[in-house]
């Protein structure tokens, strides 16, 4: 029997992958789906395969980045027994498993070049052999690829087969990340919490209308994935109760420093700096908070109190200090952001670029150009 499977959306943008996702439905073609992390890449593959002729036979997605270089040959291909040390026996790798079905491969651009070479002969021949045999397997399995890299850059560092590239993209369906959507960010959120009213047996008193508006201007760096997982914690922290505005800003501002975020090299510097700046802005106004605690605690003390936790001036009426002395120049606020997440990360560029949500590109060219 058929699963019904869609993708939530009335967006012109996803109307129209849907349509061309249902005319290469129908075929066999091989399909390159490119998009941002959390945009929905895996959702548009079942969309695919659910909707093909293939639809009773098996779905095997792989995230080619999870697996170690080492092993993701045999887990692709299987292997024999005595292949390798702690082979102790012969075991179908995931091209078998999908016979007459469809094969998701996910983060293809982490696909090591040995691989690949592997994967382009299946894709022009449907056969492959096992790790450690001789013996040639054939198959009818279709191949669905997805990737958050620019390939056409991986081609051209050579980190990538051109020949495979081209192979795999007969057929290149891009997802517009979730900021680009619309309203579809609304539907998206109302599904979610559909999913988990359902799953854990809570009433949700649903977002005021300003939180809506929020949802709707938030850029979601993290897209649907991300959607997805704020609305589970928002039921589950919040026990159901109405979402308003501050509610929604602190959940965000807790995700947002708590988890690195992948970006996309496609976004513009500002939109990098305007995430930074946000950020940062919130970090300033909460020292701000605590500065002002401190200096009342310090104001109600006697006047024996310690002149050098207290300098004598400080018990005279505080003059208000004027709007200009508490701006800092963006650029400033960039660099120190940056600066401190080096720090953080002990110079690991990588770990420091997702942090910051931005590509490792540009935190070297921003290194470069503040001097740190």
């Amino acid at each position: 029997m058929k699963k019904e499977f869609d993708i939530i959306g009335r967006s012109q943008a996803i109307l129209q992958l849907k349509e061309l996702a249902l005319q290469v439905a129908a075929t066999d073609v091989t399909v390159l789906i490119t998009g941002e992390t959390g945009s929905g890449k895996e959702v548009l593959s079942r969309f695919i395969h659910e909707h093909s002729r293939r639809v009773g036979k098996s779905f095997i997605p792989v995230n080619c980045g999870a697996i170690p270089s080492g092993i993701l040959e045999s887990e692709l291909f299987g292997h024999e027994k005595g292949a390798f040390t702690g082979a102790v026996q012969a075991r179908k790798g995931y091209f078998e498993s999908a016979d007459k079905g469809t094969i998701f491969l996910d983060e293809i651009g982490e696909m090591p070049l040995e691989t690949q070479v592997k994967l382009l002969r299946i894709i022009e021949t449907g056969q492959f052999q096992r790790v450690g045999s001789s013996e040639t397997i054939s198959i009818d399995t279709r191949i669905i690829a997805a990737t958050n890299r620019n390939l056409t850059q991986e081609v051209t560092e050579k980190n990538f087969r051109e020949d495979l590239y081209y192979r795999l993209r007969s057929v290149e369906l891009h997802l517009p990340p979730l900021r680009e959507r619309g309203s579809d960010i609304l539907m998206l959120a109302e599904h979610f919490v559909h999913e988990f009213e359902r799953k854990h047996g809570i009433a949700f008193q649903g977002f005021s209308h300003d939180s809506g508006e929020l949802l709707l201007r938030y850029p979601w760096p993290g897209n649907v994935r991300e959607l997805r997982n704020l609305i589970e914690s928002l039921l589950i922290l919040e026990r159901g109760k109405e979402i308003t505005p501050d509610l929604l800003e602190k959940h965000l501002i807790q995700r947002s420093r708590h988890k690195s975020l992948v970006h996309d090299p496609g976004k513009s510097d500002k939109n990098e700096m305007h995430l930074i700046y946000s950020s940062l802005i919130q970090l300033r106004q909460e020292i701000g908070e605590i500065r002002q605690m401190l200096q009342q605690t310090l104001m109600s003390r006697p006047a024996t109190s310690s002149p050098l936790l207290l300098p004598p001036s400080s018990a005279q009426a505080p003059t208000p200090a004027a709007p200009a002395a508490e701006v800092m120049p963006l650029e400033e606020i960039e660099k120190r952001a940056i600066a401190e997440a080096l720090a953080t990360f002990e110079g690991n560029k990588r770990r420091t670029a997702q942090a910051l949500g931005i590509n490792e590109r540009t935190l070297y060219r921003k290194i470069k150009e503040y001097g740190l």
